[in-house]
Parts: structure tokens; sequence; C-alpha cells
């Protein structure tokens, strides 16, 4: 599973109370240079995160692409299918839907016999692999 894209949290900076030499209110050019260093963290942040993005974006784009290669010259190869409950079964594999999240197998070898042609939901896949033959 994917890692988690990182959401980043807003920092809340209250203004400076009054200063030491007993001025009664906010010293008002403290609180504008205050508020430009604010502006300028945030468009700094903003600029950085877009950046992560992009970077995290690309990549998923990358792996998306990959694997969609992998699924389309599987086509006909012997699979070894590992699933959540510990069960290892063989099949030749036939197609992947990747929108509904299901594998369809043809001569599904299970330790109950051989099923003609099966459809495996990917929930219940821990993994899948080629072994050589």
């Amino acid at each position: 599973m994917a890692d988690p894209i990182p959401v980043p949290v807003g920092i809340l900076r209250l203004p400076r109370g009054p200063d030491s030499s007993g001025s009664r209110g906010f010293d008002r050019h403290r609180h504008r240079d205050q508020h430009r260093d604010r502006h300028r963290d945030h468009r700094d942040h903003s600029r950085d995160r877009s950046r992560d993005l992009a970077a995290v974006q690309g990549a998923r784009a990358a792996l998306r692409a990959r694997f969609l290669r992998l699924l389309g010259r599987a086509r006909g190869k012997r699979s070894r299918f590992c699933l959540w409950n510990g069960l290892r079964v063989l099949a030749d594999f036939g197609a992947a839907d990747v929108q509904s999240g299901a594998f369809q197998v043809d001569s599904l070898r299970t330790p109950l016999g051989v099923q003609a042609s099966a459809l495996l939901r990917s929930g219940d896949v821990l993994e899948f692999s080629f072994p050589l033959e």
C-alpha cells in the first residue's frame, strides 16, 4: 500500500504582547514585519508543498504505468497467487480489471481441484508472481 500523502498543517502565530519597555500597545513596525515574514513563509511553504506533491504524483504515475505494462505482458502466463488467508494457488493469468479490482484466471489449481475459469478479488490477493518455468 502506498504511503499516505502528508497533509500540511497551518501554524497559527499570535502577535507579540507589549514589549518590556512599558509601552501600552503593540509595536506597529514589529507587527508589520511579522506579517510580512509570515506571508513570505507561507509563500515558501506553498512552493515547497507544490514541488513535493508534483514529485509524489510523478512517482505514482510511473508506478501505475509499470503495473499496467506488467498486466499487459502477463496474459497467458503461469502465475502464483498468495491469498490473505495463507492459501497459495496456481493459475494461468487472463486479465485484470483495475477499476473493480479483480483478476481473471484460467485453470485455477486449488486444494479442492481445478476450476476452468475464475475471478479473484484483488482484496483477497496478498501478492502474485510469475514463477520461472
